[in-house]
């Protein structure tokens, strides 16, 4: 059952008159068609006065408005289906009631009496229309969410007459209207605002950073080119000189290792020398890249025994003591270009 759209009367039929009362005629006495001239007065009198309430500013989405104006719709229903019970005059009273309050702008609750001793039917409709009243788009469901209570006090009304049957046509309509008012409520909910305009960025820190270039000898023993073969001394200070690289916050841009070897030759061949210097560098590569050092920085050369740094040339009675004045020489240099910032600057205007 639709309702009965304010300012018309389209289940009432042919209602003309006003009258001042909204009581219906006792059942017992509806056997005149002046009995039920004026019973059709009272209804176009109750229509008349929500009317005005409408035209006074109260919207017609209104949930109490559209309360009134559903229980106003059913009493008619019922009254012109010649239902006999207190149904059609207590449907009236709860429209009458609800007017009285919007007239007087009372507090009005939430409560939905069920009249004649209806049955409560479908407590899921029940408390999925209560669920609407805190949700944002609730003004958007209010009217429907309403008149689906009616509906159900409707329909528990006509299964205590004449069972099932007769009420499954008003559970219908409070199962679409419940379902119209949800799908209203979510259509409602306003867009969330815009966002804040964003925060203008800081002006650009002009960063000056400054190169520097880093070295470090590592020595090798006689004819050693591997990692253990390294002077203790010598990695001790290769160790230290990447740490203080990563302590200090600089940015490594480039390494580069050259190998060396002394000028004695332990297998009589000549391109040793160089061969050993370049194993060497292999061996100080892997070494920095254990120690954290990014081996596409790193790149390499070898020179042999063509850059002696130290010539040796007093007569050693012990060949040891040669080996040990030629260390120098068994040597990786080891170049280091990093950059380092000072700290920013003001911005240049």
């Amino acid at each position: 059952m639709k309702p009965l759209l304010l300012g018309t009367a389209a289940l009432c039929g042919a209602l003309c008159a006003a009258a001042s009362a909204q009581t219906l005629t006792p059942p017992p006495e509806r056997i005149s068609d002046a009995a039920i001239q004026a019973d059709h007065r009272t209804y176009e009198t109750a229509q008349e006065r929500l009317r005005a309430i409408n035209a006074g500013g109260r919207p017609l989405r209104d949930y109490h408005l559209a309360k009134a104006q559903c229980w106003l719709d059913v009493s008619v229903h019922e009254y012109s289906r010649n239902d006999r019970s207190a149904f059609p005059q207590a449907s009236l009273g709860e429209s009458s009631r609800l007017a009285t309050g919007m007239e007087q702008r009372a507090a009005l609750g939430w409560d939905t009496p069920l009249v004649n001793g209806a049955a409560r039917l479908r407590e899921d409709l029940w408390q999925r229309a209560a669920a609407l009243r805190p949700h944002a788009g609730w003004a958007c469901a209010a009217a429907k969410a309403a008149c689906a209570e009616v509906e159900l006090v409707h329909a528990g009304n006509e299964i205590n007459q004449q069972q099932w049957r007769h009420a499954q046509p008003y559970v219908q309509i409070a199962e679409d209207l419940v379902a119209d008012a949800e799908q209203a409520a979510a259509a409602c909910v306003p867009p969330p605002p815009p966002p804040p305009p964003p925060v203008p960025p800081p002006p650009p820190v002009v960063e000056v950073r400054q190169a520097r270039t880093l070295s470090a000898s590592v020595v090798f023993n006689f004819d050693r080119h591997e990692a253990r073969d390294i002077r203790p001394w010598s990695l001790l200070q290769l160790e230290e000189l990447v740490a203080g690289v990563k302590r200090d916050g600089q940015s490594v841009t480039a390494i580069r290792l050259v190998g060396h070897a002394d000028r004695l030759n332990g297998t009589g061949q000549a391109d040793y020398n160089e061969r050993l210097s370049s194993k060497r560098v292999t061996t100080v590569a892997a070494l920095l890249q254990r120690l954290g050092l990014a081996s596409s920085l790193i790149s390499t050369g070898y020179k042999g025994d063509q850059q002696q740094v130290q010539a040796c040339q007093a007569r050693f009675k012990v060949r040891a003591e040669l080996e040990e004045c030629l260390l120098p020489n068994r040597r990786v240099e080891v170049l280091i270009e990093t950059t380092v910032s000072p700290g920013p600057t003001a911005p240049r205007p």
